[in-house]
């Protein structure tokens, strides 16, 4: 269908759908096309205004099915060409680049993973970002085209008049720098993390709802020098972690007394005297709900338990202490919540920083992977915050809270303020021993449960994961509620080379 005539006079329309004529990838169905339009409004979003055609055929290539692509170029640009010097050598070279993306390997394995719009967005500003810092250019219209598939069907008929409505200096000069830079660029798409991309993926879709701030965690996820090295150790334990079950309970609200009488209930429990009613005054009475009941005793319904994951971030965390805390991190929040619990993760150094939700079915593992802690270290301070918000977080919610801390051995916090903690919440502590290191810390025994990795377990891939493993099976036993409703300690945590506080 042609674009109406109000169409043709906005820009935001018509200068990015002209440009598709340079375009070197055709997709199969118009739908394709709008979600082509979504990573291109999210990307200038993100401060990286790229031709449309440059989205559309590189964000095709990693997200599109090969045989839902056609690759060559489009028809009616050769009415265009001989218009702009040097365009039909530019986009000769471009359409020879867009063929060796396609058939790289980074571009075959991530259209196997099927990845959602945010992480294409994540992928095309790693490969292309660098396109618009080189050449500072921006087009002359917004990035507001709306994300309408009547927009895109039966465009290409209408190509050629579209190019010709808007000047195209800027599409020339990000081609001109595409070409100059195009070793750099098959570096970067060569280079992309696809392990994390992966592990991404599995925990399911990160910006849903943060938009922007979300691709930003993104980002700096697949920038990460650790991040791979955390994405390996997590995808070794996810596989053991994903056979996690939530364990439903049966019941019948049969097995409870009567306890009053109410306007709400089931017919065999209505009160027999109703029946005496004739039809007209029954069918009123059941209307205006003042037919009565029998009610039975029933417990209140239990709040689900909260998982307070605390993860060290300061520098004594660095290295292989900071790849297993934060993988273990991801693999326990996974876990906690395929058992159905809810889990919050947060960081901390010489301060604690934002809580991080997680929401059903999804973890934030990209800010995990991606944050940096830079503020020193001071236990105390954190402590004491983290007594304060756990009071309030009592005092409002009245919901049973579990602390599982993960940090450097020599975190040495007064034992008031261990104890003010314990006292809001279950505690937890997985320790990390630095080389020839011991654990020696005075409030040991206020834990309901700790573990130990020493250096030695870090250093042996087996070991680490068969630790992680432990961890993971005993932390998801945790604060089980027993008959009268309080938690029930689980068995000790504590691993064959734990050290044990000296007695009081």
């Amino acid at each position: 269908m042609p674009l109406s005539r109000a169409h043709l006079k906005d820009p935001s329309i018509v200068g990015p759908l002209g440009g598709l004529l340079l375009s070197g990838v055709r997709a199969a169905s118009p739908m394709m096309v709008v979600r082509a339009l979504r990573w291109y409004r999210d990307l200038a979003r993100l401060g990286l205004h790229l031709p449309l055609f440059l989205v559309h055929d590189v964000g095709m290539l990693y997200a599109a099915p090969k045989e839902q692509l056609e690759l060559g170029p489009r028809a009616g640009f050769d009415q265009v060409k001989a218009r702009v010097p040097n365009l039909a050598g530019l986009v000769e070279r471009y359409h020879a680049f867009v063929g060796e993306i396609a058939g790289s390997e980074a571009s075959t394995r991530a259209r196997s993973l099927r990845l959602n719009d945010d992480l294409v967005v994540v992928v095309l500003a790693r490969i292309l970002g660098s396109l618009v810092q080189r050449t500072g250019a921006k087009p002359g219209y917004a990035a507001s085209i709306p994300l309408d598939p009547e927009l895109v069907r039966d465009l290409d008929a209408q190509l050629a008049a579209l190019y010709q409505e808007t000047p195209r200096d800027f599409e020339v000069r990000i081609l001109t720098q595409l070409v100059q830079t195009r070793l750099h660029l098959l570096t970067l798409a060569d280079a992309l993390d696809l392990d994390t991309l992966r592990l991404l993926g599995m925990l399911g879709p990160e910006s849903s709802a943060a938009g922007a701030l979300a691709h930003v965690d993104l980002l700096a996820a697949l920038s990460s020098p650790a991040a791979n090295d955390i994405v390996n150790f997590s995808l070794e334990l996810l596989p053991s972690v994903l056979e996690t079950r939530r364990q439903q309970a049966s019941g019948t609200h049969a097995v409870h007394g009567y306890a009053g009488i109410g306007p709400k209930g089931s017919l065999d429990s209505m009160v027999l005297t109703e029946l005496a009613w004739d039809d007209d005054e029954f069918a009123r009475r059941m209307v205006e709900n003042e037919i009565l009941f029998y009610t039975r005793e029933q417990a209140p319904d239990e709040a689900r338990r909260l998982h307070y994951v605390l993860i060290d971030a300061s520098a004594s965390m660095r290295g292989d202490r900071q790849v297993f805390a934060r993988g273990l991190a991801i693999a326990l929040g996974k876990k906690l919540q395929l058992a159905g619990e809810e889990v919050w993760m947060r960081f901390f150094d010489s301060r604690l920083y934002d809580v991080q939700r997680a929401r059903p079915g999804q973890l934030p593992a990209a800010y995990l992977l991606g944050f940096k802690g830079e503020r020193g270290r001071n236990p105390a301070r954190v402590f004491a915050q983290l007594a304060t918000e756990l009071a309030l977080l009592r005092a409002r919610e009245q919901r049973d809270t579990v602390v599982h801390l993960i940090t450097h051995a020599a975190l040495h916090v007064p034992r008031p303020l261990v104890t003010e903690v314990t006292r809001q919440a279950h505690l937890f502590g997985v320790f990390i021993l630095p080389s020839g290191g011991t654990l020696d810390l005075e409030y040991l025994d206020l834990l309901e449960g700790h573990a130990v990795v020493d250096h030695a377990t870090l250093a042996q891939k087996t070991a680490r994961n068969a630790a992680a493993s432990k961890i993971l099976g005993e932390a998801s036993k945790v604060a089980k509620p027993g008959s009268s409703g309080q938690s029930v300690p689980p068995p000790s945590l504590r691993s064959p080379n734990s050290v044990r506080p000296p007695p009081r």
